[in-house]
């Protein structure tokens, strides 16, 4: 009687999904017997590279939240440490395991190479591993074509309401070991950081307060470092940990632009800009699971050039002692060029900046000071409480020009300055000391003369850095070592095989529809992604 009862055990395992709505296997689960709630604390994953103590956090944050939505529903989570196959054999023996619940996950290797073990355990004991696809990325893609008439698709899809009261299969007394913080993970304390609270109430209330007024003015506002802010969606964290589910977000902005048509067809007055904002708004949402997609295709992106071509062209400088001293520069905000500084300091504290600005500190690294991207991408992954790997290190690579397939696009920091923080609104906030720079010396504080500095209150060289690197010359350099690799024939053909694999296919035809010649003008010219984000850093989210 003990095995039979034990037998109808549905677990659902919970991962970057950590919400009740939206969530098909915990209602597919609850449907199919008693569950049992399920989260894993796995030393290798808060040990790998990638992973810093924010992320523990905001997961507690998570986590507290999600416990309470379940003991609403009438079950208990429990939490373990360790790792998964040996907790969930644990488990086995405790209770017994009819089924394992959980979302497909598109994670670094670690949990890639975990996936693949958890697969091989259920199949030796017979246990059937239901994984439900929580966004538009697609698993064993065969090629692009078709891809966003799939994504339409999903997010069109209805939403799966919250289930009610459930059957716990939690016996009475099962060990637990809580909700375990950063500190008690043995990652030391966030001392110093301003992060994002989680949680999926916070995240539903993230999203509401975006369409119903944040966002009005998206389009614009997500340029700038002081106006991101409050202007960007904010949402990016809560994708990324699922506290929010991505078909939630693109419904709920689906119906905010229903709502404004139908206000306007009753004569009120609404705002033009939300148009645009809308708009721009769905269509990172799109991006999102587009550069996802690519890491699940291709999962040895992220330690590899897309393009191969460009192996061994930033390694040997990014080992040398002058280029880890830049990275460290760049790391500690201290490269002397302000945009970059300020951007720097703000991302660690926060674990937040906008697209423009992770766009422009990721190029500055790879072009100004020819970093390879990987130790670069991996410290800003430790600094983004929105990492999403998939995303993180597509992107990491089309800003550093390995794709060979995207525009070489190279930031002037002077130039960030002027067209987004003219005033030094930010830049003064994160770099107090240039608080008494003129806003017009703020671009090149370098160029301040000696009396300037006095009246400023900063030596430049003694209170903030001078630049670590001449940057025309630096980028010039840059440039023609790119354009060298482009010109060659392995480049070349390595484009066009990434472009089959990995370009989008929602771009205009060329010419009246001529797929071929719309492929050669990809590879002939430093094109853009077809239908791509351009400059647009897209991190966690698309939208930040």
């Amino acid at each position: 009687m003990k095995e039979a009862r034990a037998a109808r055990v549905q677990v659902v395992w919970f991962k970057r999904d950590l919400r009740v709505r939206d969530h098909a296997p915990l209602a597919q689960a609850a449907a199919a017997g008693p569950v049992l709630a399920l989260y894993l604390f796995e030393p290798e994953c808060v040990r790998s590279e990638d992973w810093d103590p924010v992320h523990s956090e905001f997961i507690a944050d998570s986590l507290r939240a999600l416990e309470a939505a379940l003991a609403e529903r009438g079950v208990r989570l429990v939490t373990r440490l360790g790792e998964a196959v040996e907790a969930l054999e644990r488990l086995r023996g405790e209770v017994g395991i009819d089924a394992l619940w959980s979302h497909e996950e598109t994670g670094n290797r670690v949990t890639f190479d975990r996936d693949v073990r958890v697969a091989r355990w259920c199949q030796a004991h017979g246990i059937r591993w239901v994984e439900v696809r929580q966004d538009g990325v697609v698993r064993r893609l065969r090629d692009r074509n078709g891809w966003a008439e799939r994504w339409n698709e999903r997010m069109g899809s209805a939403l799966t309401p919250a289930p009610g009261r459930m059957r716990d299969a939690a016996p009475m007394g099962m060990a637990s070991v809580g909700i375990l913080g950063a500190r008690d993970l043995g990652l030391g304390a966030c001392v110093g950081r301003e992060i994002q609270a989680g949680g999926e109430v916070r995240g539903m209330e993230t999203l509401e307060s975006f369409l119903a007024g944040r966002g009005v003015a998206y389009r614009t506002d997500m340029s700038s470092p002081v106006t991101a802010w409050e202007g960007c969606s904010r949402l990016s964290p809560y994708l990324a940990w699922g506290c929010v589910s991505l078909r939630t977000a693109h419904q709920a902005a689906t119906s905010r632009l229903e709502a404004l048509r139908l206000e306007r067809t009753a004569g009120g007055e609404v705002d033009g800009r939300w148009w645009g904002s809308l708009a721009s708004f769905q269509m990172r949402l799109r991006w999102h699971c587009h550069f996802m997609q690519k890491l699940e295709d291709e999962p040895r992106i992220e330690f590899e050039n897309f393009c191969r071509a460009y192996d061994g062209l930033r390694e040997p400088f990014t080992e040398s002692q002058e280029g880890q001293a830049r990275l460290r520069a760049w790391v500690e905000g201290r490269t002397g060029f302000p945009m970059v500084d300020a951007c720097m300091r703000a991302v660690r504290a926060t674990g937040w900046l906008n697209f423009r600005m992770r766009a422009m500190v990721m190029s500055f690294a790879s072009y100004a000071l020819w970093l390879h991207w990987r130790p670069t991408a991996v410290h800003l992954a430790r600094c983004f409480l929105d990492f999403e790997p998939g995303i993180h290190f597509s992107q990491a690579q089309m800003q550093s020009g390995t794709t060979g397939i995207n525009t070489l696009r190279i930031y002037s920091p002077a130039k960030q300055v002027v067209d987004h923080d003219p005033r030094g609104v930010f830049i003064r906030r994160w770099v107090p000391e240039l608080a008494g720079v003129p806003d017009a010396m703020l671009p090149a504080p370098e160029n301040m003369t000696l009396s300037q500095q006095d009246r400023a209150g900063c030596v430049v060289g003694l209170d903030f850095p001078r630049p670590v690197v001449d940057v025309r010359r630096a980028v010039a350099d840059a440039k023609e070592r790119m354009q060298g690799v482009r010109r060659g024939a392995l480049a070349r053909e390595e484009a066009r095989r990434v472009y089959l694999r990995h370009g989008s296919r929602r771009r205009p035809t060329h010419r009246g529809g001529d797929s071929d010649a719309r492929l050669r003008e990809g590879l002939g010219k430093d094109a853009g992604e077809a239908s791509g984000p351009g400059d647009t850093w897209v991190q966690g989210t698309l939208f930040g």
